[in-house]
């Protein structure tokens, strides 16, 4: 807007005053042309000027790329949701959730509301409990997913279901997670997970079509889970880019290095990664800076090896002979530039984790990522049990309701930790973008699984009764799967944060630092729901 009156309309306004100006749309002038705004190309030449409202000056300035800190746009994210960039945000989210529902709608879907206030399930993260004031001592609990209500809908004969559902974990908050999320979630009736797996491929193309104009290449790779953890450490691989895991416990199995040797003889393995080509950027600094990465996911420490024209430096390869060195380079394929880091541990689960860690760090700092790929592709056949120390028992890995493979079904009591899952999650460039499986029907099969979690009958009617009540009454066969609505957008978007694309988000402990919750209630308000509560004492 501009004023003919030597800015005297204009000189009293301040920051983020809200105004009703009233003018004449004009052309710029070829001088003033601005092509990266929308309205570049005109102006307003304003007749008269009212201010509407005044406002304080803001904390921090109102624009796209400031470097005020998160703490500060969390207290005050009415206004942090001004800036253009967080507006394209939740424009984006809404585009998304219209495409989703347009596509759902057109293919025969039902969308449903489950409860908000259900019973607490075990199996999962921690639930948040809600007291029942009609009903003392007696709680609800906020639900995790839909999952078994979305089940009794296929016994109920809704045979196409979704919902995009507010869900709740009480867990450790990271950047892809928040204890209030958002899922886009379905359920279908007579289908296999092939069915499951091109339906939601088929969305997916549609939804990044419609909202960012890209074309998704389908049917997307598929990769059992077992390939997966073998080739990058990972059941949510990023596939942009190599430094792919190789087994080389073989090759160093009677190695003189006792780490690798005692490794190998309590059962786990020495695997390593070859980041080839990276020995100018991978010095023994930054090489320090793995040890670290490394040790985090569980690894005792981190060996090495550097091929530079210089020669070859090794924090281990001493303790090997000449025909070990020579097999493992072999092995590894290593030649002059490369870097081998190698990771050895009586677990596989800790060398999967220690390298899955260390090819994302190194691979982030080499600038070996694409940014502008979408690498879609499908985690098949996972195990159906985890064992758990915490626990000292066998769990799900995904939930109790997920079907076995029917080829595995003889394994379930004398070898649990082979069995396999029909169940399936979709990741995106490293990232678990939604999952899913084939749900068990048959209520034998349902007894039979729960009583393998180590669920007493009594147990397992507590917590999941009007389940398998309901499985009596003709259960069809039925699976689906839910997106992670949050997590959609903010890949969509190249976010690093949900953060970045929900409205009013938690932070690290929880809380909610615009409105200040959670927070203390009024004692009336406890008696009514018949809580009393004792602070924790601890030393200090």
């Amino acid at each position: 807007c501009v004023s003919a009156d030597d800015f005297a309309k204009a000189e009293h306004l301040g920051r983020e005053y809200v105004l009703k100006i009233a003018g004449t749309v004009r052309e710029r002038g070829a001088e003033a042309v601005n092509p990266n705004m929308a309205t570049g190309e005109i102006e307003v030449l304003a007749k008269s000027v009212e201010v509407l409202n005044t406002s304080v000056t803001p904390p921090f300035s109102i624009e796209d790329g400031i470097e005020t800190d998160e703490t500060t746009r969390m207290k005050w994210r009415y206004l942090d949701i001004r800036r253009p960039e967080m507006y394209q945000a939740l424009h984006l989210r809404h585009k998304v959730a219209q495409a989703m529902r347009g596509a759902l709608n057109e293919r025969g879907f039902l969308e449903v509301e489950t409860p908000i206030l259900a019973n607490s399930t075990p199996e999962g993260a921690r639930d948040y409990i809600v007291p029942s004031r009609p009903n003392p001592g007696r709680f609800y609990a906020l639900p995790q997913s839909p999952q078994q209500f979305k089940q009794m809908l296929m016994v109920g004969g809704i045979e196409r279901y979704y919902q995009i559902a507010r869900c709740f974990r009480d867990e450790d908050l990271r950047a892809d997670r928040q204890p209030e999320f958002t899922q886009i979630d379905m359920e279908m009736s007579f289908v296999t997970e092939d069915d499951v797996m091109a339906m939601n491929e088929g969305l997916v193309k549609r939804v990044f079509r419609e909202v960012l104009g890209v074309d998704v290449e389908t049917p997307f790779r598929r990769m059992p889970y077992s390939e997966a953890m073998a080739r990058y450490g990972s059941d949510k691989p990023d596939t942009r880019f190599g430094l792919e895991l190789q087994d080389v416990t073989d090759v160093l199995r009677e190695s003189g290095f006792a780490v690798f040797k005692s490794a190998v003889e309590a059962g786990g393995s020495v695997r390593l990664i070859n980041a080839k080509g990276l020995a100018g950027a991978l010095t023994r600094k930054e090489i320090d800076k793995l040890v670290d990465v490394a040790k985090t996911y569980g690894a005792k420490g981190l060996a090495y090896t550097r091929l530079t024209a210089d020669g070859v430096t090794s924090s281990f390869e001493k303790f090997l002979s000449e025909e070990e060195k020579a097999a493992l380079h072999k092995a590894a394929g290593a030649e002059t530039g490369d870097v081998l880091l190698v990771v050895a541990d009586a677990k596989n689960s800790t060398v999967f984790a220690a390298l899955g860690a260390l090819r994302l760090a190194v691979a982030n700092k080499c600038g070996l990522i694409d940014p502008d790929k979408f690498n879609f592709l499908w985690v098949t056949d996972f195990p159906f049990f985890e064992y758990s120390e915490e626990e000292g028992r066998w769990m799900a890995m995904h939930h109790p309701f997920t079907m076995p493979r029917a080829e595995d079904l003889d394994k379930v009591e004398s070898d649990p930790g082979s069995v396999r899952a029909l169940a399936y999650d979709m990741v995106l460039n490293g990232c678990e973008l939604g999952g899913g499986s084939i749900r068990i029907n048959d209520p034998a099969v349902q007894d039979r699984m729960l009583k393998a979690l180590g669920f007493s009958e009594e147990r397992a009617r507590e917590s999941f009764g009007f389940l398998m009540d309901a499985y009596q009454y003709g259960a069809p066969p039925h699976g689906g799967m839910a997106f992670g609505f949050d997590r959609m957008v903010m890949l969509m978007l190249k976010r690093d944060s949900i953060r970045d694309v929900i409205a009013f988000p938690k932070v690290q402990n929880a809380g909610e630092p615009m409105s200040g919750c959670p927070e203390t209630v009024e004692e009336k308000q406890l008696r009514e729901l018949s809580i009393a509560y004792a602070p924790i004492e601890t030393e200090e």
